[in-house]
């Protein structure tokens, strides 16, 4: 009979290869129909949440999970491609917010539906997909 450990550690790996299959299938969808990545995608996604759709590096960074620095160098490649601008704070020299275009915004639109087609398809056999996302919110904020 399994341990708790055990069922633990299995609870973990399924996870993982859940994650593991679920960003694959968004990032081939993602780069084939829109041209950006999944990471790329949930930059865009989190800036265009954001107030005024500008938000600091550092908090990008925090909301999903990469460096400043990381999430400078994602956004270099979406900023030569006028998705996204970067702004110098008016109070802060040292302070740069990253700002979705209307190109941007589009875009954001656009992936957002092929995100929820690539969900819709990947969860068709979910029973309570909420039930699970209330689980998985939970792990993410202990």
């Amino acid at each position: 009979m399994p341990t708790a450990s055990e069922h633990r550690r299995s609870l973990a790996f399924a996870l993982a290869n859940a994650w593991t299959r679920l960003e694959r299938s968004l990032d081939t969808n993602l780069s084939s129909i829109r041209g950006i990545s999944f990471a790329e995608y949930r930059l865009l996604r989190e800036l265009s949440s954001a107030p005024g759709a500008r938000r600091s590096r550092v908090d990008l960074a925090r909301a999903v999970g990469l460096t400043p620095s990381g999430v400078t160098r994602s956004l270099r490649p979406l900023e030569r491609l006028k998705i996204v601008e970067t702004e110098r704070s008016e109070r802060d020299a040292r302070l740069a917010l990253a700002t979705l275009t209307d190109a941007g915004a589009e875009l954001v639109t656009d992936a957002t539906a092929v995100v929820d087609d690539v969900l819709s398809t990947l969860l068709r056999g979910a029973q309570k997909p909420e039930s699970l996302s209330a689980l998985v919110d939970e792990l993410v904020r202990s």
